[in-house]
């Protein structure tokens, strides 16, 4: 792109929209799209819309109710949603149907009527209260993620002419799983409102193209480009990535605490194994207990030298599907740690709280195996991140479900299939036993992969393309 094309972009407003606010005062605990997204306002500047986190018990009138607060650059309108309704759109519709239909649990989707019927009438909501936002057409709008997928053709209704795109930030299932909700036809239709449709991986898109050409027979170009109802659509692959400089100064500037317990490690002899992720069926916890336990079984060399540290942060425990992992993982850890824990030495650490962005460099820096073995994952982050925060004289192995995103990119990992529990064991020995020169090669190969495509080329090649200069 030439450089005043580049300028001419970067004059255009950015106006970004998402389920929740960051705290984009203390990034600390923020996941990859808060990250992503404060870091593309915090450049050029903006709006940023997203739900308040105070309700209203009852239907106040059909006006929004915004709080706009300016911090430098950056708007941050949060809108206030009525607390039943927004309970049925998020822990309903968003998070018991397409977010197991998204990651292939069929059997985790619950189909509710007033969940979906709450689902478009938040993200009515979301409409209205961004149109009046909107400063003219020339505004270039980014919604992200599945709470919001009929948020463009709501805009579209109110009469927004503005070029949107969509940015999925969790995976997308193929056709003969996507067909499972009723109102598959309606999703698809929703999707073809948006300008650009971006993706994680090439698995995600192609699933995305299938299902669109299975609903509605449109075909897309060899460009990723097709027109649905006289609108043009962009439909393309945009692989989130981190800021690997930043995560590697705080993986550098390990916590005092942190620093003791590697050192203490280190003089007993032990090696970390570290998962970190949120409590969530999708990531498969379960089954890297397990894992670990047939390593010790197939393993016994490692019995005494190695422990495991799985970090599980809370999330959604209003829905049951969340309470009854949390109490399967903790029995798992119980079960293992009741086996083989001595006096001297616990197998499984589990610690169920938000740990903090910069603590957990540090631990990723201190440990010796990154075990990321999602049954189904968008991306994950933690898998980057694990690579970021690695020492490249000495760096640990990554060992990657073949099911995460990242696997697309991370081919010098140890790539597994979390459901084989003997071959995530085997992956783990290995790894730990992996000598030095092999370890550098590979975590080189990576290191250099992710600093190519970080966060910053994310920003910048989705909304190049929204811009229609891409």
């Amino acid at each position: 792109m030439s450089e005043a094309k580049q300028n001419a972009s970067d004059a255009r407003r950015l106006v970004v929209v998402s389920n929740r606010l960051g705290n984009i005062r203390d990034m600390s605990q923020a996941g990859g799209l808060a990250v992503g997204v404060a870091d593309a306002l915090a450049q050029r500047g903006g709006l940023w819309l997203g739900a308040s986190d105070e309700y209203y018990d009852s239907a106040a009138g059909d006006e929004p109710l915004i709080r706009v607060e300016r911090l430098g650059k950056i708007e941050m309108a949060a809108l206030a949603l009525p607390r039943e309704e927004y309970s049925l759109y998020y822990n309903g519709y968003a998070n018991s149907t397409l977010w197991p239909l998204f990651h292939y649990r069929l059997d985790l989707v619950k189909h509710q009527r007033e969940f979906l019927q709450a689902y478009r009438q938040i993200n009515a909501r979301f409409a209205k209260a961004l149109a009046g936002l909107l400063s003219g057409n020339n505004d270039l709008i980014w919604i992200h993620d599945y709470h919001l997928i009929p948020l463009a053709a709501e805009l579209r209704r109110l009469g927004v002419g503005n070029r949107i795109g969509f940015f999925l930030h969790i995976s997308f299932p193929p056709p003969d799983l996507f067909v499972a909700t009723p109102d598959h036809e309606e999703l698809i239709d929703d999707l073809l409102q948006y300008d650009v449709v971006g993706l994680q991986t090439e698995t995600d898109l192609a699933n995305f193209r299938r299902s669109v050409e299975t609903t509605n027979s449109i075909s897309f170009d060899i460009k990723g480009a097709t027109e649905a109802k006289g609108r043009a659509v962009l439909s393309r692959s945009f692989p989130i990535g981190i800021d690997v400089d930043s995560f590697a100064r705080m993986a550098n500037d390990a916590a005092e605490d942190v620093q003791i317990d590697s050192m203490r490690r280190q003089i007993l002899g032990l090696k970390q194994i570290i998962g970190v992720d949120r409590l969530d069926y999708s990531k498969g916890l379960p089954g890297r207990m397990q894992a670990f336990a047939r390593l010790l079984e197939r393993h016994p060399e490692h019995e005494r030298a190695a422990t495991y540290l799985q970090i599980a942060s809370p999330t959604r425990e209003e829905v049951s599907a969340y309470a009854e992992i949390r109490s399967q993982l903790e029995a798992t850890a119980g079960s293992i740690n009741g086996k083989y824990a001595d006096l001297a030495w616990t197998p499984i650490r589990y610690i169920h709280r938000a740990v903090p962005r910069s603590r957990l460099a540090g631990l990723l820096r201190a440990s010796q195996v990154g075990l990321v073995a999602p049954l189904r994952d968008g991306m994950n982050l933690v898998a980057k991140e694990y690579i970021a925060a690695q020492d490249p004289g000495d760096p640990g192995v990554l060992v990657l479900s073949r099911f995460a995103g990242a696997a697309e990119e991370l081919a010098e990992s140890l790539i597994v299939n979390p459901y084989a529990v003997d071959e995530v064991a085997d992956a783990i020995a290995k790894a730990l036993k992996m000598p030095l020169e092999e370890r550098t090669a590979r975590h080189g190969a990576l290191l250099k992969r992710i600093s190519r495509n970080d966060a910053a080329e994310w920003r910048r090649s989705f909304l190049a393309t929204l811009a229609g200069e891409g």
